[in-house]
């Protein structure tokens, strides 16, 4: 488990776009969850603990490898479909879409362009894509590790105890994103008052320059949102690579 949570790319990326406290982010993993996990959630994780080591052990089916492999695809699917939302030109796309309009495309002005406003809602509409996706594939991945073997579904037990745990604290963090951004929007804005409004959105532009960073940072919260499912995935093909070898060791 990593020690600190400056290894996280988001994390770094929002401490260089404000002043973090150092001996802060220096604390233990462990030290900062505490923080985060009271006294009542003690005490359902330790419920929850206690239920799991009270899964019957007896059913010793295994992940079959086509399992696996449908389940990688469907991650895959996910992480794609979300990366190509982010990452694409939305002004570009605009133009297209209004290309087809008789009145042709509508060049926003510079007041429209400044205003943080579009932006926060592009950013607030790429959370709401990564709830709607990330958590069907989170339940999904538990469904299937939990069916797979004992093991595993007690790793998928935990799994769901502590993202009901967690969720409060996401919930009431994440939504603050936008407000990191603005603060890097108005910098920029401000340090390029006087430049030609038509030169903003070009390569190097002061409005280039922001969206690769809101593109930086969405793709970096991405990477935060899918670490669970990441793990659960891991574990997955950990079974199913112990299954493989013990298959080998009984048919030489």
């Amino acid at each position: 488990m990593r020690r600190n949570f400056n290894s996280s790319k988001l994390v770094r990326l929002l401490g260089d776009a404000s002043a973090v406290d150092a001996d802060t982010s220096r604390q233990d993993i462990a030290e900062r969850l505490s923080a985060w996990v009271g006294v009542f959630d003690s005490v359902t994780l330790h419920a929850a603990h206690q239920s799991i080591r009270a899964v019957v052990s007896a059913d010793r089916a295994e992940p079959p490898s086509a399992r696996a492999l449908a389940l990688q695809e469907q991650v895959h699917r996910v992480r794609s479909v979300l990366e190509k939302a982010i990452t694409t030109n939305e002004v570009e796309a605009g133009g297209d879409r209004r290309s087809r309009h008789a009145a042709g495309p509508v060049e926003p002005t510079p007041e429209e362009q400044a205003d943080f406003a579009p932006q926060r809602q592009r950013y607030l509409d790429q959370q709401r894509n990564m709830d709607l996706m990330i958590g069907p594939l989170r339940a999904n991945l538990r469904e299937a590790l939990a069916a797979a073997s004992p093991r595993l579904r007690q790793l998928a037990a935990l799994d769901a105890v502590w993202e009901q745990m967690l969720e409060p604290h996401e919930r009431r963090l994440l939504p603050t994103m936008p407000g990191f951004l603005e603060r890097r929007f108005q910098q920029l804005r401000n340090d390029h008052a006087q430049d030609d409004p038509a030169a903003w959105r070009r390569p190097g532009g002061w409005l280039d320059v922001f969206d690769r960073t809101l593109q930086e940072v969405l793709l970096a919260e991405l990477d935060a949102r899918l670490q669970p499912v990441m793990g659960l995935m891991e574990a997955w093909n950990s079974g199913a690579s112990r299954h493989s070898n013990k298959e080998v060791e009984k048919h030489p």
